[in-house]
């Protein structure tokens, strides 16, 4: 039995021995390690939040604005070749048409192109034209047939202009072919410039196709003005040529990760400075509305690119001392929360887990070293109890020091986790919440205010141009739509019309009695048998009209009267969606169409239709962008400052004609300053972060010690202070195989060291009684 017992004793003192396996020193090592780590970026970090003369947000906000350009233009050319074929479509469906009724039709309903014309594919006769003259010479005809032969292609004319070439045949029985050729500038449909901003287009070589912004140097007056004009025209080409070559990157390797917002290659460039202005530019390729999906403008290979002069700002918004002071700080309280650690946690363990050690080897001689707090105080006086009980002292339930077995020191390990979470908690939690707070400080640069201006405004003027591009495809299929045509033809080609164009909903003949006779799409919205609104027949006042004034979605229809056909008109609903969509443009924050009386109809972000603009102040921007300055109302950008912090925001109303002027819509845009990368913002969300860094190591660190260190360890102290008492029969397993365990492997020792000597004592007792009893009896 004793034999055992020494080998059970044995294998456990090699259990001891093995290496400890994490225990209370990896965690307090980590911590040390991680707040030196932070110490070191917050003082080389800070003092860079401030250092580029040009903040990074101008630089995104030049990238956003090509963006705007790139859109625009993939639009715009989709659209004319969109429109150019359903049209060439349209007229090959009817009776065959002459050339100059084709040409004035296509003038009459799209002013997009600079010149249209009709030649005869066999003879290459000119068979009518309208506009500019065509460069009818670039195109082989011969070449028709083949695969992409009528696909669009850009032609240099004489004066160093680019024409974009569109072709479609125009076919009936019986007739030669003939084809039919648009021609368009590449020239940005409703981009605003602002000031000093010039915008251009290239190919893939870095040539500059088409520009503006620029002046050239006969418009200028001075000496000084031509200079800046040549300097500008130089850095523009500068530009294009960088622009080009990155256009050709892939767009994942192009874009920084987490931009997102533009499916293609699209970046900023910095530029050489001119009389303290630095020019600063951003291009992005033209790509489709979907990954991977390409489109006719798309296999074109151009690349927009807009360049704007900034003004510098040498001064530094941080000071390096703040970065060193925060670093000096930490080290100071960090090395005084590793202190506490050590001192009052990790070296009264270690010197637990020796003493405990000492005792299984039947080192008895010296009294146990107590530790003075918390859980090592109590183990440490259990040890010492039974190192008197294994003496065969009198035990008197007191431990050293005079302190009773049962009572617990007043500060355990968790109360000094809680002191040293406190003190790095003081260090962290200022960082987090109080310094360097920026709503009060920041200057918001004024290129940001006007590129907000100026992008709302751009996105205005393409809202406009959607609705009159739908307005525009009603007439076309109106003047489509004769005396002849029956309901099931007019069904089909409402039908093709609504394939083409996604904007529509619904599509349908209406009579001027409110009858419905050809219909395309969902349910017509306008109560059917309700007779003409106004005197001319029409079914509502206005070319483009909202049909309700409540509800949980606008309907937005159009209509266009059929020629001879007695007050009949076709109408088209638009899909709120698609008017929603077009709002979809990273870098402006939250977007509304709202109309004349400050409804919301349609935004980016989640919205209830009819209801107001979320503030008082952008409802004012937007009763004051709403007045006419001079021929027109102008678009406007304003800063605000107030108790939610600091927001940029820019209205801009609808301005140019078309059937979409008669609205009196306008498109409003907000956004908070603390999501942009101004320098104050920068040093602001640099010092959050230091202090979110320092609470989680704090946090992950300490708890990691609570749970693997204290809470064991407040079990083995029970279980010590029972084993004390009296209680022999319960069996000691450690949690795990560290510092705490070992402590728990060595009770588990004397304990079976106590049940041996009491086996040996009761023996000892017993064996003189035998040999009196015979004694007795004689």
């Amino acid at each position: 039995m004793a034999a055992s017992s020494a080998k059970r004793r044995h294998k456990v003192r090699r259990r001891a021995d093995m290496s400890l396996l994490g225990g209370i020193r990896p965690p307090i090592a980590v911590l040390s390690a991680l707040l030196l780590s932070l110490a070191g970026i917050t003082a080389l970090g800070f003092g860079r939040a401030g250092e580029e003369s040009v903040p990074k947000a101008v630089m995104t906000s030049q990238q956003r604005f090509a963006e705007d350009g790139a859109v625009a233009m993939r639009a715009s050319i989709d659209e004319s070749a969109a429109d150019l074929a359903r049209t060439a479509g349209l007229f090959n469906a009817g009776d065959p048409a002459q050339p100059d009724a084709v040409v004035d039709k296509i003038g009459s309903v799209y002013q997009k192109w600079v010149g249209t014309a009709v030649v005869e594919i066999s003879s290459g006769r000119m068979l009518a034209a309208r506009g500019e003259n065509v460069p009818v010479a670039a195109i082989d005809t011969s070449k028709l047939s083949e695969k992409d032969g009528l696909s669009p292609r850009m032609v240099r004319l004489a004066n160093g202009e680019t024409r974009l070439l569109s072709l479609q045949l125009l076919s009936w029985k019986g007739q030669p072919q003939q084809l039919l050729i648009a021609s368009s500038s590449l020239r940005f449909p409703g981009i605003s410039l602002g000031k000093f901003r010039s915008i251009a287009v290239i190919d893939s070589t870095g040539r500059i196709l088409s520009s503006d912004g620029i002046p050239e140097s006969e418009q200028v007056l001075t000496e000084d003005q031509r200079t800046g004009v040549e300097r500008s025209k130089k850095q523009l080409s500068a530009f294009a040529k960088v622009a080009a070559k990155r256009a050709e990157e892939h767009p994942l390797k192009a874009n920084d990760p987490g931009e997102g917002g533009y499916l293609g290659v699209s970046g900023s460039l910095r530029g050489d400075t001119f009389q303290g202005d630095r020019a600063v530019a951003g291009y992005a390729a033209l790509t489709g509305p979907e990954p991977g999906k390409g489109t006719v403008a798309t296999s074109l290979g151009l690349t927009v690119v807009a360049m704007v002069d900034v003004a510098e700002d040498p001064t530094r918004v941080t000071d390096p001392l703040f970065g060193l002071l925060a670093a000096g700080a930490l080290l100071l309280i960090g090395a005084l929360a590793v202190g506490v650690l050590l001192g009052t946690v990790q070296r009264p363990l270690l010197r637990l887990f020796l003493e405990s050690r000492r005792l299984t080897r039947d080192d008895l001689t010296r009294p146990v070293s107590v530790p003075r707090f918390g859980e090592a105080a109590r183990i440490g006086q259990a040890l010492e109890r039974l190192r008197r009980q294994l003496l065969g002292e009198r035990d008197d339930a007191e431990g050293a020091g005079g302190q009773k077995s049962g009572r617990r020191g007043r500060i355990g390990a968790r109360a000094l986790l809680a002191v040293s979470g406190i003190l790095l908690l003081v260090w962290s939690a200022p960082m987090l919440l109080l310094l360097n707070r920026a709503d009060a400080t920041a200057v918001v640069p004024e290129q940001i205010t006007n590129d907000q201006r100026e992008r709302t405004d751009t996105l205005s003027d393409r809202v406009r141009r959607s609705l009159n591009e739908g307005h525009a495809d009603l007439v076309s299929v109106a003047g489509l739509l004769g005396e002849r045509t029956s309901p099931e033809d007019m069904t089909k080609v409402l039908d093709r019309t609504r394939s083409d164009h996604s904007r529509y909903r619904s599509l349908y003949v209406r009579t001027g009695d409110g009858k419905i006779i050809a219909q395309s799409g969902e349910s017509p919205r306008l109560p059917e048998d309700k007779k003409s609104e106004n005197k001319d027949g029409h079914p509502f006042a206005d070319p483009i009209t909202v049909l309700n004034d409540s509800g949980t979605e606008p309907v937005i229809a159009s209509y266009a009267e059929l020629p001879g056909r007695d007050g009949s008109t076709v109408i088209g609903e638009f899909r709120i969606d698609f008017i929603n969509s077009l709002l979809k443009r990273p870098g402006l924050g939250e977007i509304r169409v709202v109309d004349a009386e400050r409804r919301v109809l349609g935004g980016n972000t989640g919205y209830l239709a009819f209801e107001k603009l979320p503030s008082a102040r952008l409802t004012e921007l937007a009763a004051g962008t709403s007045q006419k300055t001079g021929i027109s109302a102008r678009a406007g950008g304003i800063v605000y400052r107030d108790g939610g912090g600091v927001q940029v925001a820019g209205a801009a109303p609808f301005v140019g004609g078309g059937a979409a002027k008669s609205l009196n819509w306008m498109v409003v845009s907000w956004q908070p300053a603390a999501g942009l990368a101004i320098p104050e913002y920068s040093l602001q969300n640099r010092t959050v972060l230091a202090g979110l860094l320092g609470i989680t190591a704090a946090a992950a660190c300490l708890g990691w010690l609570h749970i693997i260190v204290v809470r064991p360890l407040r079990e083995v102290a029970k279980q010590a202070e029972a084993l004390a008492d009296g209680d022999r029969r319960t069996v000691l397993y450690p949690r795990h195989h560290d510092e705490v365990g070992a402590i728990s492997r060595s009770l588990e020792l004397l304990r079976q060291q106590v049940l041996e000597q009491r086996k040996r004592d009761g023996a000892g007792a017993t064996a003189p009684a035998a040999v009196r009893a015979p004694a007795g009896r004689n």
